[in-house]
């Protein structure tokens, strides 16, 4: 118990003395902000994280096609475990370090990118919003980093690939059960001059999306009584939708039905290993593997001649509960990293995220909700912010960790916390 000095206690009490403030004292404080007309901009400029740009999507698309985005396989666990695994990274920062200057950029799968980030290969982009994959490009090119073409791309390569075309671009590959079909489109992809190819492999039949199956979702949404109700809710996506060009995949037209049913007709069981070898004879550029999920399967794929490999589970939208690429990485890269290159993919959400899966192994790592929720918010100009607030996020975590460059995150920078 601590007692006061009695000679304190015996001064007078003196008020603090009361004056009008000069008018040279509050004209500093006065900040009046410029009024945005532009309502992309008002969005934009309330959007700090992804997580308000996910918000802002939401207010700005029917539930169906944000739930397409948002949404994962059966009860969602996968998703949910990857985001955890990241929130589970602990840093190790270093002081004393001369960071005014950092360097963000670094190799990826042969050439210089302006983070280690790889914007990864969405379906239906034209559905999130009507500028859909060229908008994609054209941030990713202003950015400088890759960008990855969806089979499932509602715009063709060719015009995506002319939109940028001094860009980073790599298209992504679902081997159909008409392999004829699949063979006209890797000569595309080439003639293009689309400078990887990434084959996705955790796709032999769909996963159950619930929220798809729940709110009858079909490409191109179906006028029903729901969606006559949502047009209420979001006009401006409803007008831009009926007046622009009509939604149709480019690798796959005249398609008319629901995702499982599109699904079901494109992805093929019965790919084996004799296909990976099949596509790597044909393809002359670089060859990636994407929805690796166990050391021995990046090991086979290593040896067949892959020069990247993506661990990935598909964002939670294939196998629920399958693995955590996050805590797989390390295993893989001990395991293969020597032969091929290991990117990530799954559960993305911040700058610091990019840190983690470079101090882990990666040498980079691929995002697809973050910039689709940019899209939904604000089209084009959606897609910059989401890359600028990663940026943003990488460069101010590589300071506080003491690394003036990418190329110096090491594993003693970050590890897994044990649960």
């Amino acid at each position: 118990m601590t007692t006061s000095d009695p000679g304190i206690e015996k001064l007078p009490r003196k008020r603090p003395e009361r004056r009008l403030p000069r008018p040279s004292e509050i004209r500093p404080l006065v900040k009046f902000r410029r009024p945005r007309f532009d309502a992309r901009e008002r969005r934009l400029a309330h959007a700090h994280t992804i997580e308000d740009l996910r918000i802002a999507a939401r207010r700005r698309t029917p539930r169906s096609v944000f739930d397409y985005v948002d949404g994962a396989a059966e009860q969602e666990i996968g998703i949910g475990r990857a985001r955890r695994a990241f929130e589970d990274v602990e840093f190790h920062p270093r002081v004393l370090r001369d960071v005014s200057r950092v360097d963000a950029s670094t190799d990826v799968l042969g050439a210089r990118s302006a983070l280690p980030l790889v914007l990864a290969p969405t379906g239906f982009t034209r559905m999130m919003h009507h500028e859909g994959e060229i908008a994609v490009a054209r941030a990713a090119a202003r950015a400088g980093i890759p960008y990855v073409l969806s089979t499932m791309g509602t715009t063709d390569p060719e015009s995506v690939r002319a939109c940028a075309p001094t860009a980073r671009q790599w298209f992504q590959l679902y081997l159909w059960k008409d392999r004829e079909a699949s063979e006209a489109l890797v000569e595309r992809a080439a003639n293009a001059g689309y400078e990887a190819l990434v084959l996705t492999v955790d796709t032999p039949v769909g996963g159950a999306r619930m929220r798809d199956i729940r709110n009858g979702l079909t490409i191109p949404p179906t006028l029903t009584l729901r969606t006559l109700a949502g047009m209420a809710v979001c006009p401006a996506w409803w007008m831009n939708l009926l007046t622009t060009e009509p939604l149709r995949f480019a690798a796959l037209s005249g398609f008319d039905g629901t995702v499982e049913e599109l699904v079901g007709r494109m992805f093929d069981p019965s790919v084996t290993v004799e296909d990976l070898r099949w596509l790597r004879a044909r393809w002359p550029g670089r060859l990636v593997v994407k929805g690796v999920q166990s050391v021995e399967d990046a090991r086979m794929v290593a040896d067949l001649g892959a020069e990247a490999i993506v661990l990935s589970n598909h964002g939670g939208r294939q196998l629920d509960r399958a693995p955590t690429p996050l805590e797989l990485l390390p295993r893989v890269v001990d395991a293969v990293g020597q032969d091929c290159e290991i990117l990530l993919d799954t559960g993305v959400r911040t700058g610091a995220d990019l840190i983690a899966a470079r101090a882990l192994g990666a040498s980079a790592a691929m995002i697809g909700r973050p910039y689709l929720y940019g899209l939904m918010a604000a089209g084009e100009r959606g897609v910059d912010r989401a890359i600028e607030i990663l940026g943003a996020e990488y460069a101010r975590t590589m300071r506080l960790l003491g690394v003036a460059g990418t190329d110096e995150i090491r594993a003693e920078h970050a590890s897994l916390r044990s649960r």
